[in-house]
């Protein structure tokens, strides 16, 4: 699956009572999809995932699949403490036709789980059995536990393990993983214009009957000739195969620019949830080289990343929404909204920041 791009790790809208207020995740997801967005990322810790059921965590999964447009790739969070109930919540994501499972480090019991054996041993039993591809979810500041850059590097040699959401916030750490991952070389399929292809999007061309059976045909083998386009088609969706290397995505916005300048693929950050089209603009100037407007877009949202993220949490994440007219609404319990002076600062920080 091809990672590039920014995915806002979308929060999880509630009622005052707490109860989950599903039109608006509907409305959210619907508005990120019209926007420059290479995806979303479903029950993140942006998402409050823990606060939530199991049966929760499915709903949710389910409306925001049922609500996004098919060619935005879906991650879903699936990642809890034990491995067969995070291969359980994997195999349902996948069913509703996810494209990629976001895989926490385990931590509740950190003396041993963070053993470099059975951190490993996790993963990759994970990744043997997921009918998804893994992305390994490094958040040291909630698990207290900082994946070192060796163990990525190793676990990146399994095919089923393509890539690494790493929230450290730390710019050498993405350089060393980006060197130490340089000879991996994998093939994904992508559209004309270098975007994902999702396998909702290949479900949806499959209807269009533009060929006998609806089957992937290669345009050489089409016009009777040999060529080296590598196109294929299914009904009116044209693809290409792409090589891309293990792809790491960056978790902190107040640190987006670096850390694509130090070779990260894109960013999940929950800034992006607030602020999709500020963050894309960063990613964007910096892909066409517009190195000093790359800068200076990543200057206007360093501070009011850095506060309403690293210092206001998820309340801080949704109260920016509210600002830009997305649904926040209120955290769940224990969780509580922001006071009255955190929104005033807010309020001063987002004025300048639409999207």
């Amino acid at each position: 699956m091809f990672l590039h791009g920014i995915f806002p790790p979308i929060t999880t809208p509630f009622y005052p009572d707490g109860n989950l207020y599903f039109k608006k995740l509907e409305s959210n997801v619907d508005r990120y999809c019209r926007g420059p967005v290479a995806g979303l990322v479903v029950m993140g810790s942006t998402g409050e995932a823990i606060l939530l059921s199991d049966e929760e965590r499915r709903e949710v999964l389910r409306c925001a699949r049922d609500a996004a447009a098919p060619n935005k790739v879906l991650i879903a969070g699936v990642g809890l403490e034990a491995v067969r109930s995070t291969l359980e919540l994997t195999e349902f994501a996948a069913e509703l036709g996810y494209d990629a499972a976001l895989v926490r480090t385990p931590y509740y019991y950190r003396a041993q789980v963070t053993r470099r054996d059975i951190m490993l041993a996790f993963y990759r039993t994970l990744a043997d059995r997921s009918p998804l591809p893994v992305i390994i979810y490094n958040l040291p500041q909630a698990t207290g536990y900082d994946m070192p850059a060796d163990v990525v590097i190793e676990l990146a040699e399994h095919p089923n393990i393509i890539g690494i959401k790493e929230s450290s916030g730390s710019i050498d750490k993405i350089r060393a993983m980006v060197e130490g991952t340089r000879h991996i070389r994998r093939s994904v399929t992508v559209t004309e214009v270098q975007e994902a292809v999702t396998g909702r999007m290949v479900q949806e061309a499959a209807k269009v009957p533009a060929n006998p059976g609806g089957e992937l045909v290669s345009v050489s083998t089409a016009a009777g000739k040999p060529s080296s386009s590598g196109v294929t088609v299914l009904g009116n969706l044209k693809t290409r195969q792409k090589e891309v290397g293990f792809q790491v995505l960056v978790g902190a916005a107040e640190k987006l620019l670096p850390s694509l300048e130090a070779g990260a693929a894109g960013a999940i950050v929950a800034f992006a949830s607030a602020a999709p089209t500020a963050c894309f603009e960063i990613f964007l100037a910096h892909k066409e080289h517009a190195t000093e407007i790359a800068r200076e877009k990543q200057e206007r949202i360093a501070v009011a990343a850095r506060k309403t993220v690293a210092e206001m949490s998820v309340s801080g994440v949704k109260y920016a929404m509210d600002l830009n007219g997305y649904y926040g609404g209120p955290p769940r319990m224990p969780l509580l909204p922001l006071t009255g002076e955190q929104k005033a600062e807010l309020e001063r920080l987002m004025a300048n920041i639409k999207s």
